[in-house]
């Protein structure tokens, strides 16, 4: 049969009422709110269970621990090699979690994140990405949870992983198809290269106004006489086909590019 309440809450758990029992499921938090302080075995499983990097779930019946189960994602394969990567570009990165401080530290440990943000709650990561950018930092949110909607909007760049849910796909300026970490630093990487293509093409473009534009104003006259104006429209043209041709050539570059050689 189905229970008579039922209520989630948010970054703490659920809770209901079935056949005249209060039941609860969720974390530390979630007990405390409720009274309830956990023996001094219990406290130790706890504990135990944070130092294995696993978040622990309560389950208590009538305000009393009935239980304790150890949750914990799985890392991806190659987290902690996209993480050095990062690092190795200047990049800080930032851990931004919901799970308590000492399942997020051991977690951090293992990838190598230096700078861990724990216990946020999801309607709590947006601030968060804001107080960072108080900082005077530039922010690349990386997420695939309804939970990091908010955050990836408010980032100066959202990106999603395309596993994630629909509505952070949505919200991400940039999705990444494949389930892999690196492709964050693949994505850093291109878009540098592309601004680098962007800021040459702009260069030559305005190399070649500087040189023709006093050309086609007549600076030429003085040593090729009057009759060299019959000539500068097919000058014009001509040059005007060079740059463009120089423009598309440099962008088609792009085409080359491999991030396990571009940095």
């Amino acid at each position: 049969p189905d229970p008579e309440s039922f209520e989630a809450i948010p970054g703490m758990g659920v809770k209901c009422r079935y056949r005249g029992r209060d039941i609860k499921l969720g974390n530390a938090a979630l007990m405390s709110s409720s009274g309830m302080i956990a023996p001094d075995e219990v406290e130790r499983q706890i504990t135990a269970v944070e130092n294995e990097g696993k978040t622990p779930i309560i389950l208590s019946v009538d305000n009393k621990i009935a239980g304790l189960i150890g949750v914990a994602d799985t890392l991806k394969e190659h987290s902690a090699e996209a993480i050095k990567q990062l690092e190795k570009t200047g990049i800080q990165v930032v851990m931004l979690t919901g799970d308590n401080e000492r399942t997020a530290s051991t977690i951090a440990e293992k990838l190598g994140i230096k700078r861990v943000l724990s216990e946020v709650l999801p309607d709590q990561k947006e601030r968060a990405v804001r107080e960072i950018q108080h900082e005077g930092r530039h922010v690349a949110m990386v997420g695939d949870g309804v939970n990091d909607a908010p955050a990836l909007a408010a980032a100066d760049v959202g990106i999603a992983i395309g596993s994630g849910t629909d509505v952070a796909v949505e919200t991400g300026g940039i999705v990444l198809i494949r389930d892999d970490p690196r492709d964050v630093v693949t994505a850093i990487k291109l878009s540098k290269r592309t601004l680098q293509k962007i800021k040459q093409n702009l260069f030559w473009a305005f190399a070649y106004n500087t040189i023709l534009i006093p050309i086609a104003a007549g600076a030429l006259v003085p040593f090729l006489g009057p009759g060299v104006y019959d000539y500068l429209p097919f000058l014009a043209a001509g040059a005007m086909a060079f740059s463009s041709v120089t423009v598309v050539g440099n962008s088609l570059l792009l085409s080359r590019f491999n991030p396990a050689t571009n940095a």
